[in-house]
């Protein structure tokens, strides 16, 4: 389905008249904001994260505070997704007030807002007018192998590298679970590593948000 899309899109066809919400969900280091950066400069509309909502035990590399450590040390991968589910419920309500103001007030600014807190079957309850949603995937190795370059794994202490390792299996958890309810529910996602480049991805999204029809 996805080649067909993006064989039938074509730029000069893309309406986002309809939308005033876009918003991006997937895994650590699936791309979110690469993407969202991307479509905010295509299409003039206001870029944020739902990581500026909460604080939660983040990238466990560089400056990493005790209790961080401590998180990601005493929790297994299964363990800390479930936490990190859990984390994504009690931040819904505020992502939702924040969601509906922008678009339900013509008078707000068009919002691209994404994060890993946009969990599809939060996000499927939402049933607003003008609010398109898609999700970004990637093999395990595709996001194993970003986290290696971002986090400098190779140059990492040893208890570093333990930290991270943890931080890979709750992400790959997230995009297993992730691509579970978004094939139950039949929500749209992209494999980030099948678009030909970033303008690509960008072309597809918007096809698949429905904007290219």
């Amino acid at each position: 389905m996805m080649q067909f899309v993006q064989k039938q899109c074509r730029r000069d066809r893309m309406n986002t008249t309809a939308l005033r919400v876009i918003l991006i969900g997937g895994p650590s280091h699936g791309g979110k904001s690469t993407l969202a950066q991307a479509l905010s400069s295509r299409l003039g509309w206001h870029c944020t994260s739902t990581d500026r909502l909460a604080r939660y035990p983040g990238r466990p590399w560089g400056h990493v505070r005790p209790h961080v450590a401590e998180h990601y040390l005493s929790l297994s991968p299964d363990e800390l997704i479930e936490d990190v589910i859990r984390h994504y419920a009690r931040m819904w309500p505020d992502i939702r007030s924040l969601i509906t103001a922008h678009a339900s007030d013509p008078s707000t600014e068009r919002l691209i807002l994404e994060g890993s807190a946009l969990w599809p079957e939060s996000v499927v309850t939402l049933r607003l007018d003008g609010v398109g949603a898609i999700w970004l995937t990637a093999s395990d190795s595709f996001l194993q192998e970003r986290i290696y370059t971002a986090s400098g794994f190779e140059q990492a202490p040893d208890q570093e590298k333990a930290l991270i390792e943890k931080f890979i299996g709750r992400a790959q958890r997230y995009n297993e679970r992730m691509m579970q309810a978004l094939r139950l529910l039949d929500l749209p996602w992209v494999n980030v590593e099948e678009a030909s480049s970033l303008e690509n991805l960008v072309d597809t999204s918007l096809c698949l948000l429905g904007t290219g029809t």
